[in-house]
């Protein structure tokens, strides 16, 4: 498969829709494809619930969000798609979605007018022109980067990079004054998942005690994550706390999604599951351990981040209910204090623990 010369690229498209943890992590890359072609012109494609993260991005000339999954309008959606496409003249398509629809919609622009002669992918096969190769990894990251390497770009970006507007950032100031949160004495906890993925919560009750636990050791705020899905574990969470640490424990529930970067950079340590939100705190640079069971870490691991699960005999299975009992037991397993020993340091706490972190990119 040959190489292109990047070059010769003037104008870009990449295409990344799936969820928004999904589409955080690919930021990663996009950074990279930015250094790679600083002259270029640069287009995002993504789905409308994630162009939210994208409102003040410098990296890019234009983002555009059509409705691709929305059953009512998916016919003409698609119209509006490969028209806009077609109409743009784009030296360069890179897709870092690579699922059967969008291998669909750049297969029609492989032929005839309006034909992008360059086409990456992050799957192998027809239509794309540039591929990682057969081994590139389980991870998402991987596979980018695999990708990034063969067009000879280097993998610089080591976590995802978004950018909080000027004005959330002022907000999110605002709000840690009024909580009482000193940068580097409190600890931001992501305890949520959507509904449908309620297995993957590692439980209130753990929360909460390794909440307690942290502020014995100096952490003198804990704050809550967590929006509509995760509201009534967070209020819960908080309510433990305060039972027996008054002031110390504080639910953001009203956080806009890239106010979530600014409240954890000021974080001793973020602490979260397997969710959404945990890939866009990653851009914080802080440290942070995603708690694994169900789902598979070397498959859902925030880039930049602790991901810890303990050894079962069926983890990863996917599965919306667990056969072992009313409570996930793989989850159950990972005890607070080996979190807060992890958290503050302790590398030795992990017995019958298993922590994957990223390799140098």
């Amino acid at each position: 498969m040959r190489v292109t010369r990047t070059e010769k690229i003037a104008r870009i498209l990449i295409v990344k829709w799936s969820a928004l943890g999904d589409v955080a992590l690919a930021t990663a890359a996009i950074e990279d494809l930015r250094l790679g072609f600083p002259q270029a012109v640069l287009h995002l494609d993504t789905l409308p619930s994630a162009r939210c993260l994208f409102a003040a991005d410098p990296r890019f000339d234009a983002v555009f969000a059509l409705p691709m999954r929305d059953r009512m309008q998916r016919w003409r959606a698609h119209w509006q798609w490969l028209r806009r496409v077609r109409d743009a003249r784009y030296d360069l398509i890179v897709d870092l979605q690579s699922s059967d629809h969008t291998r669909i919609l750049l297969a029609c622009l492989a032929f005839g007018h309006g034909k992008v002669r360059q086409r990456w992918g992050i799957r192998r096969g027809f239509p794309y022109t540039l591929a990682p190769p057969q081994a590139a990894g389980p991870h998402p990251a991987q596979r980018m980067r695999a990708l990034l390497a063969r067009a000879g770009i280097p993998a610089r970006t080591p976590r995802p990079v978004l950018h909080p507007s000027p004005a959330q950032r002022t907000r999110v100031a605002a709000v840690l004054r009024e909580r009482g949160a000193v940068s580097g004495r409190y600890a931001a906890f992501l305890p949520g998942s959507q509904a449908g993925g309620w297995l993957k919560r590692w439980g209130v009750e753990r929360y909460a005690a390794l909440g307690l636990m942290l502020h014995r050791r100096g952490i003198g705020r804990i704050l809550v994550i967590g929006a509509k899905d995760e509201a009534e574990d967070c209020t819960r969470i908080a309510a433990l706390i305060e039972a027996q640490a008054p002031d110390v424990a504080t639910h953001l529930a009203d956080l806009d999604l890239l106010e979530i970067i600014p409240v954890c950079e000021g974080a001793a340590c973020v602490i979260a599951n397997d969710t959404g939100t945990a890939h866009i705190a990653a851009a914080a640079g802080r440290p942070l351990w995603v708690l694994c069971g169900p789902t598979d870490p070397r498959r859902v691991r925030p880039l930049g981040a602790f991901a810890l699960q303990a050894n079962h005999p069926c983890l990863n299975c996917y599965r919306k209910t667990c056969r072992w009992g009313p409570k996930p037991q793989c989850l159950e397993r990972i005890e607070p204090t080996a979190v807060l020993a992890l958290a503050l340091g302790d590398a030795g706490a992990i017995d019958g623990l298993t922590i994957h972190a990223d390799a140098a990119p």
